[in-house]
């Protein structure tokens, strides 16, 4: 289900900088998160979402994540940006 708001999400921010970034300036809708992605590094992305009241969703796969975002790497975290 996640992987499809992905894919059909007018703007996308890939990645946890981008993601905390966007979080921290009130941009984000939805966040999702990979759920094989290291709790170090997902872990102040999920911390900010909780603060700012946005949801957080989880998908399973990092590399599947990435791909739906069109990248050839994995992605730990996206955001989906407000319109």
């Amino acid at each position: 289900m996640s992987y499809e708001k992905v894919s059909q999400a007018d703007e996308v921010l890939i990645g946890t900088k981008q993601t905390l970034k966007a979080l921290e300036a009130n941009f984000v809708k939805e966040v999702i998160v990979a759920g094989d992605a290291e709790n170090r590094v997902v872990s102040k992305v999920l911390l900010a979402a909780e603060s700012k009241g946005v949801p957080v969703y989880t998908v399973d796969s990092m590399r599947r994540l990435g791909k739906v975002c069109g990248i050839d790497v994995g992605a730990a975290a996206v955001a989906l940006k407000k319109q």
